[in-house]
């Protein structure tokens, strides 16, 4: 028997493809920039693990569940993409997952996990510094930087368009008839942008509106689920800031709390700036 639980594929969708020029999700800009079109944010390939999630943890995974990836290439519009998770060994609370293309390339890696998920991919990561003084985009960021503190009333019209339309991969119907807990559960890509979006109101300005995309994403359910039609308030904050040869980045965290005080979910999340996008840099890098 294998030991490898394995989800369907679907064909990712590129939500953004009209973003407009200046957006890695923009045909012309991507390929400007060396990638083979507009990609498909990595948020949008999530949503295809909960139901893989559910079969290695039980629902109990979107209580108290954490799913942890680091982005290794990038898709485009409409390529085919499957799920994978080792099952979970006896005794152990946390798995090894990844996602494939169809034709076998390297989508994405990390862990999944309930319970503590303080040793995730990304949680168990050596995240240095680079010297501040080699950042061009990114160096009014420093760690512990605030990206802000939010109320925001968690709204289900984004997420039950998108269940309608048939955009969200692989959706279960805790996503727009309700669910266990009362009511509807965010599904990955809602829960992103809620935790992300926020925060990105001070980010994107900070990064002088340089093209940016997802390096790694974490979710995490603490007292979960992310319920919408709820009132949350979210924090953000900087962990860390650094460079690669073709991008700067920032690691930052992110929290939503409920109206009782209680913390319901997390997010760490790694933003990349293309320096081949920036002003700053006179010779652009290759991707």
């Amino acid at each position: 028997m294998s030991n490898t639980i394995e989800g369907p594929l679907w064909a990712g969708i590129n939500w953004s493809a009209d973003a407009g020029e200046g957006s890695i999700h923009d045909n012309e800009t991507a390929e400007k920039l060396g990638f083979r079109g507009g990609t498909v944010a990595g948020d949008v390939h999530m949503n295809q693990f909960p139901p893989v999630m559910a079969k290695v943890f039980g629902e109990q995974w979107f209580e108290r569940g954490n799913l942890s990836l680091n982005f290794k290439n990038a898709t485009v519009d409409r390529e085919k993409v499957g799920v994978f998770a080792d099952s979970l060994e006896p005794g152990k609370e946390q798995t090894r997952v990844w996602m494939e293309r169809d034709d076998g390339v390297l989508v994405c890696t990390g862990t999944a996990s309930i319970g503590d998920h303080s040793k995730s991919e990304l949680r168990d990561r050596d995240l240095r510094p680079c010297d501040p003084d080699e950042l061009k985009i990114l160096k009014r960021l420093q760690p512990e930087t605030s990206l802000g503190t939010y109320k925001v009333f968690a709204s289900t019209d984004k997420q039950f368009d998108r269940f309608d339309r048939g955009l969200i991969s692989d959706p279960i119907d805790y996503y727009r008839t309700g669910s266990p807990w009362g009511d509807v559960i965010a599904c990955p890509a809602t829960f992103v942008e809620f935790l992300w979006g926020y925060p990105m109101k001070v980010l994107g300005p900070l990064a002088d509106n340089a093209v940016g995309l997802f390096g790694a994403i974490e979710i995490g359910h603490v007292n979960g689920p992310f319920l919408l039609n709820r009132d949350y308030t979210i924090q953000s904050q900087v962990v860390c800031v650094g460079q690669s040869p073709q991008t700067e980045y920032v690691w930052y965290d992110t929290t939503a709390t409920n109206t009782q005080g209680k913390l319901v979910a997390t997010l760490r999340m790694q933003s990349r700036v293309m320096k081949a996008s920036s002003p700053h840099y006179s010779e652009p890098s290759s991707v």
